[in-house]
């Protein structure tokens, strides 16, 4: 994380519904695009086109040595995992999380793709983490503590049956991608900071049918189940307004929840 919690300005909002929106168009193409037999390279250059070509800096690349643009994680794989030439086969489950620049401002968002003949079970599971993370959005309200939107996702996750990772974070975003506040997606209601218009925090539950503890692979980046259960992550870009939480990384631009 870096530095102390900052508070937009107007201008400041705007370029982050521009990178944002990078994001949000990226992510639809991607999750066209992965299809049984279409590598996760091929995911990461269709990524860098879109997001270069719409004007936008990939904020993924190079970040912490991070080598490439975007993230793509296979089933019980949570967070981290690098491209390659592994293909997507049918029944896959494929989380993808993506960030863009945009004059010195970030938009991060995730998404988890369900490829052909998935159990219901699984399906579930994506439904319920993106419910989590809509839960989550809906109570950054101005007025309200940090700890809301905590509280807000794990509430919704475990009251369906699942774990809530709790070693990775959802966090603040602007000038750098990793910014405080951190933004955890469990805890008690009613604690932290306040909630003030123009807070831009990045909302991302990762939820896992079994456990909720974590490995990391050989790779050094590669966030997976330490049992092995299915993971799925989904995350949005959001400020807190006057009117209510606006998301800034939707694919048709500004949207309120």
């Amino acid at each position: 994380m870096a530095g102390q919690v900052t508070i937009k300005s107007g201008r400041e909002v705007d370029l982050m519904r521009r990178a944002g929106h990078i994001v949000g168009e990226t992510l639809k193409i991607l999750a066209e695009a992965a299809r049984p037999g279409v590598s996760t390279l091929e995911l990461d250059r269709i990524a860098q086109h879109e997001i270069i070509s719409r004007g936008g800096t990939p904020s993924f690349l190079g970040y912490l040595d991070y080598p490439a643009h975007i993230c793509t994680s296979f089933n019980e794989e949570i967070v981290h995992g690098i491209p390659s030439g592994r293909q997507i086969v049918n029944g896959d489950v494929l989380s993808i999380d993506c960030g863009a620049i945009v004059e010195g401002f970030h938009g991060d968002a995730a998404i988890t793709v369900c490829v052909g003949d998935v159990s219901e079970e699984t399906r579930r599971l994506v439904v319920v983490t993106r419910e989590a993370m809509e839960a989550g959005i809906a109570a950054a309200l101005v007025g309200g503590r940090l700890s809301d939107i905590s509280h807000a996702v794990q509430t919704y996750a475990e009251s369906r049956g699942y774990g809530v990772i709790r070693e990775y974070v959802g966090h603040g975003i602007g000038r750098q991608m990793h910014e405080e506040p951190m933004v955890p997606n469990y805890g008690r209601p009613n604690r932290g900071m306040t909630l003030r218009e123009g807070l831009a925090v990045a909302i991302e539950p990762m939820l896992t049918i079994g456990d909720w503890h974590t490995v990391i692979g050989p790779d050094r980046w590669t966030v997976s189940t330490k049992d092995g259960s299915m993971s799925a992550h989904f995350e949005h870009t959001i400020v807190v307004g006057r009117d209510g939480p606006e998301i800034l990384t939707s694919p048709n631009g500004q949207a309120q929840l």
